[in-house]
């Protein structure tokens, strides 16, 4: 389709399909910079998501950062650059849900909180630069409520802006819904699947993940699949053979009996083969670079 025909299909001038077109050549520029093929070491990131720290009322470490610390000194030792975030150490603002008024409404990086500014938090101004650093990262959870942490929850929730955002068609109006509509369709008139960027774009696209999940009772198997839907099917992580980990004490014993038990050395055994496979995985999936297939346009 031709520019006087997009032009009358969406209803606006040269100026606002110029900026349209901006943006598409711009994040078409970012996917190869996120996917390129430069030689480097592989980097996993941790996500700590526990509110337990022995410094603070809890005055005990948390048992699933135990466990993804050892996994991340695992993936240390064959090779790979590890940085461990803890998010109880972060301001992270609840998602606001532009998203599903159009997907052009939410933004990247998000406009709710302005990275820079006073509204901006800490998934703004630094856990998202994070996520685009890593090539593989290890989620670790506690069981709340037969669920992830509530921090792993706001963190999952904000990510969405990663997930096929783009810059907003007005900077210094970023939520004109009009205008984010016709921007959607704009990409859904332009848009190719074999040309990353095109359209949507899927920051998490062939990273790696791993999960470990520790608990006092039932919940492990509810978390797994929360954050599996989520991460795989949503979001296009891939997740290797033995990708999580959920040691789980028992009800039958007290809570302070739980740290010796999840944290034992079978478990630290277990992160270590699930670091193993996160590498080995993440190893060939950057030496290929597979072009995952998506639909650029999907809404």
């Amino acid at each position: 389709m031709n520019d006087k025909k997009i032009m009358k299909e969406l209803q606006i001038d040269a100026t606002t399909l110029k900026r349209f077109k901006l943006i598409q050549k711009q994040t078409i520029l970012e996917a190869k910079k996120l996917f390129s093929t430069k030689k480097r070491k592989l980097r996993v990131l941790g996500i700590s998501s526990s509110a337990r720290d022995e410094f603070d009322y809890a005055q005990e470490k948390s048992n699933s950062e135990t466990l993804l610390i050892e996994a991340l000194d695992e993936c240390k030792k064959l090779g790979a650059e590890t940085q461990l975030v803890q998010l109880r150490k972060f301001t992270i603002k609840p998602c606001k849900a532009c998203y599903s008024t159009t997907n052009t409404q939410c933004h990247y990086p998000c406009s709710c909180y302005p990275k820079g500014t006073e509204e901006g938090d800490g998934m703004s101004n630094i856990l998202y630069d994070k996520v685009i650093w890593a090539d593989a990262i290890i989620f670790a959870t506690p069981v709340n409520n037969f669920d992830i942490s509530t921090h792993l929850k706001l963190f999952i929730d904000r990510c969405i802006s990663l997930d096929g955002s783009l810059a907003p068609a007005d900077p210094k109006h970023p939520k004109d819904v009009e205008l984010n509509t016709k921007q959607m369709k704009f990409i859904e008139l332009t848009a190719k699947d074999n040309i990353m960027g095109s359209g949507l774009l899927k920051r998490f696209w062939g990273k790696v993940a791993g999960i470990i999940v520790t608990g006092h009772e039932e919940g492990g198997a509810m978390a797994i699949s929360n954050l599996f839907m989520t991460l795989n099917n949503a979001y296009g992580m891939v997740f290797p053979p033995v990708n999580n980990v959920y040691a789980m004490s028992s009800i039958s014993k007290s809570t302070y009996e739980d740290k010796p038990i999840v944290t034992s050395d079978y478990y630290k055994k277990e992160v270590r083969i699930l670091a193993k496979n996160i590498m080995l995985a993440t190893k060939e999936l950057y030496k290929k670079k597979a072009k995952w297939i998506y639909s650029q346009d999907a809404n």
